[in-house]
């Protein structure tokens, strides 16, 4: 699939975080979804390896059977240091190469990360979303910043997370008495659409089977891919 070419990588941080206060406004909170949304794509990136090698991997599934159509994987050496704020500067390089790999142009894209639940509202899901131009999703496993009320333990349960007086994300429960998921728009998608579709990729787990199985293809496990498709990468 095609990709936009944003800016340079090769920045310093403090030009990373003017390039976030550059784009934010560019991201759109409405909801630019399909009508029929046939593919979602999940992104994850492994640990570095001893040689401070990372693997990207991108996993398309079907909707609504949820079945791995294609998995596109690049890897490499991150150039940008680990710094909470700016780390799609760090994982994006990586994830775009991987997103390129990939014949399948997905719907709706996840990313293992923050969206507008940042502090200059514009984390790894808005970094992909305004790449892509695809409806992109940030479903994060831990919190940022923000604050929320309590949850109910169903799943489905939901509250509000709010940073600086404005809502920049939900906190959901995507199963009974785990843990919730952080959810966030990263681009052209707005927020109760994000969490529903979250819920919709889920399959009783915590996390997306998006980035669930992305998660897992970065690490360097098969994937079950349906026999009608090509794998990438």
């Amino acid at each position: 699939m095609k990709v936009r070419t944003l800016h340079p990588w090769g920045v310093t941080t403090g030009e990373a975080r003017d390039l976030q206060r550059k784009l934010a406004p560019m991201v759109c909170t409405s909801n630019m979804t399909s009508t029929q949304v046939r593919y979602f794509a999940g992104l994850d990136l492994s640990p570095p390896d001893q040689e401070g090698i990372v693997r990207g991997a991108a996993v398309v599934l079907s909707y609504p059977d949820l079945e791995v159509m294609e998995v596109g994987i690049a890897e490499g050496k991150p150039q940008f240091p680990y710094i909470p704020g700016l780390l799609s500067f760090r994982e994006c390089p990586v994830l775009v190469s991987a997103l390129e790999q990939l014949t399948t142009t997905p719907d709706i894209i996840f990313a293992d990360g923050q969206g507008l639940a940042h502090p200059r509202r514009f984390g790894l899901a808005c970094h992909i979303g305004l790449i892509t131009g695809i409806p992109t999703i940030g479903c994060a496993k831990s919190l940022l910043l923000g604050v929320h009320g309590l949850l109910g333990d169903d799943a489905g349960a939901h509250a509000e997370l709010v940073h600086a007086s404005e809502v920049v994300g939900m906190a959901l429960r995507t199963r009974a008495n785990v843990r919730p998921v952080y959810v966030s728009v990263g681009h052209n998608i707005d927020l109760a659409s994000a969490v529903r579709w979250v819920l919709a990729c889920c399959l009783g787990k915590r996390l997306p089977e998006a980035t669930r199985l992305a998660h897992q293809a970065a690490a360097g496990k098969p994937m079950p891919i349906k026999l009608s498709s090509t794998p990438v990468g």
